[in-house]
């Protein structure tokens, strides 16, 4: 009896955290994306256009350390931001913009360089439950036989991929929120070299599975729970990974483009489909591994998509993807790695697991991605 009772304990243990996993990933993504920045220096002028979303910023989202809106203290004021029209949105950004714009430190050669806000350009309203892109363009002066430039990306404004335009070997690179760019040379020649290019896009990668690919973890989550054992995990894992690497391929060179409305659905009943087959089988079955080997296709081009926001530096193509797809692959691992350890390194060998772990996860995996399929196609 003692120790049933202990066995019951230790599944109540496990329960705790998957359900603590679960519970950090939201129903309602209004996913943060990075800024992409184009900057420009050209005949006197310096200008930076920043592809933003404008709510968040307006609402004070804290976006270093938040990868979906929904958990901000600033949640409703950034939903309410994203119902008004263009021309209410503008009218907020510009009253936004003067205290922001003091943060945002460019300078030439160690000499500040101010800038102003030259336009706005916001969508439609639309589909609320997607994040809306706004153009804002940002100008300013630049001093005469311009040497190198530094931009300091302010604190709490998330991730900038900043991208140099109008000269030969371009800088793009990656700022978070608080720091520094490496100085750029105006005339050009800043373009990172292929492995520098590849260690910078794993990060890329990583990021976009943990802690932003929430429906990516749920389907990781599906694989894991329906063997802790390796043979089966790995035979899943790698139809997985082969199917995604070639359409993040596919998708990333332009070759294949699928709407997200297409996409994302399918993503989520790609995840019910591997939860509910959790709960009627306890073996890997033949045909398991090429169903996921086909879900995975779907996966690589929503990952193609984020791929896409961030851009490819023009001659490091291959470098850019091995890295970002390499980030990825070790954000899947550590997924895997942290399901483990939360439960599968304690109670796979119990005759209880798949009962009392195993089966109610995948259910309440299924009961999410049920929920995402009918929000992305009906709501």
């Amino acid at each position: 009896m003692a120790r049933e009772r202990q066995g019951r304990m230790r599944a109540r243990i496990g329960w705790l955290a998957i359900l603590a996993m679960l519970a950090a990933l939201p129903v309602r993504a209004h996913e943060v994306i990075p800024t992409i920045g184009d900057l420009t220096v050209a005949e006197g002028r310096v200008e930076l256009v920043l592809r933003m979303t404008a709510e968040a910023f307006v609402a004070g989202v804290d976006l270093d350390h938040v990868a979906e809106t929904d958990s901000s203290d600033a949640a409703a004021r950034y939903d309410a931001l994203r119902a008004l029209p263009p021309e209410a949105l503008q009218a907020e950004i510009t009253e936004w913009s003067g205290p922001w714009l003091d943060r945002l430190d460019l300078t030439i050669d160690g000499t500040p360089v101010p800038l102003g806000l030259g336009s706005v350009a916001a969508d439609e309203v639309g589909d609320v439950t997607f994040v809306r892109p706004t153009i804002l363009t940002l100008e300013g002066i630049a001093p005469p036989g311009a040497g190198d430039l530094r931009l300091t990306w302010p604190q709490g404004a998330g991730e900038l991929v900043l991208r140099q335009q109008g000269v030969d070997e371009p800088f793009t690179g990656l700022l978070t929120g608080g720091t520094q760019s490496p100085p750029i040379p105006v005339d050009g020649g800043a373009a990172l070299g292929g492995w520098a290019t590849f260690v910078s896009y794993i990060p890329v990668g990583f990021d976009h599975i943990l802690p932003k690919g929430l429906d990516h973890i749920l389907f990781v989550l599906g694989l894991f729970f329906l063997s802790t054992r390796l043979r089966p995990l790995l035979w899943q894992v790698s139809a997985f990974t082969l199917a995604h690497t070639v359409t993040l391929a596919l998708g990333a060179m332009g070759w294949v483009r699928v709407p997200g409305a297409i996409v994302e659905p399918l993503i989520a009943a790609s995840i019910v489909y591997v939860a509910v087959e959790n709960v009627m089988t306890s073996r890997l079955h033949r045909w398991r591994p090429v169903v996921i080997f086909c879900f995975g296709l779907l996966h690589g081009l929503g990952f193609a998509s984020v791929l896409g926001d961030f851009g490819l530096p023009a001659g490091q193509f291959v470098p850019a993807l091995l890295g970002f797809n390499i980030g990825v692959e070790l954000g899947q691992l550590t997924v895997i790695a942290l399901a483990f350890l939360a439960v599968g390194a304690w109670f796979r060998d119990k005759p209880w697991y798949r009962a009392r772990i195993a089966i109610p996860a995948s259910c309440a995996i299924a009961a999410v991605g049920v929920w995402w399929v009918v929000e992305r196609v009906f709501l």
